[in-house]
């Protein structure tokens, strides 16, 4: 069965815009979205959902509300997309390009959450379940080897170290 490739979600210090939310408390939490050139990267209506933050894709996580070091300790996010087709599986790849830092990129591609066999009706749900993996790799080699191709969807949030 040839699986398709769902996720590609990039973490790491790349250019931004400013945004706003409505203030918390006295201070204001602002939200940055993505240069867009960086968003070109983000296809196909691809969801990435935490607690208290909502849908992070194509974003910049704000430095407030203790956000960038509430998504450590949240566990994983919540995973849609409604564009799925429940007859088909997918695979997940949840990597940081430039780990452990931007200007140091040794861990180049840390795998932080790869998942397959995900069914499509699972990933229309946010209710996502398969086989899952975690650590460094060679992300390229490993999309080589499994023949998947080009991503169905595709987003990246951004944090810093």
């Amino acid at each position: 069965m040839k699986l398709l490739i769902a996720v590609s979600l990039m973490s790491g210090l790349l250019g931004m815009a400013p945004g706003h939310l409505p203030k918390n408390g006295d201070r204001m939490c602002v939200y940055q979205v993505i240069s867009q050139g960086d968003a070109l990267f983000c296809t196909g209506n691809l969801n990435v959902i935490y607690p208290e933050i909502g849908d992070i894709g194509c974003m910049y996580v704000p430095d407030c509300n203790n956000f960038r070091q509430k998504i450590g300790s949240w566990g994983k996010p919540s995973i849609k997309y409604s564009q799925a087709n429940e007859n088909k599986k997918y695979v997940l790849m949840m990597v940081d390009p430039d780990a452990p830092s931007r200007y140091h990129p040794q861990n180049r591609y840390w795998r932080h959450w790869l998942i397959t066999d995900i069914s499509g009706a699972g990933l229309k749900t946010g209710k996502i379940s398969g086989h899952e993996l975690t650590r460094s790799w060679a992300m390229n080699d490993f999309i080589k080897h499994f023949h998947l191709g080009h991503p169905v969807a595709a987003t990246q949030f951004l944090t810093q170290n």
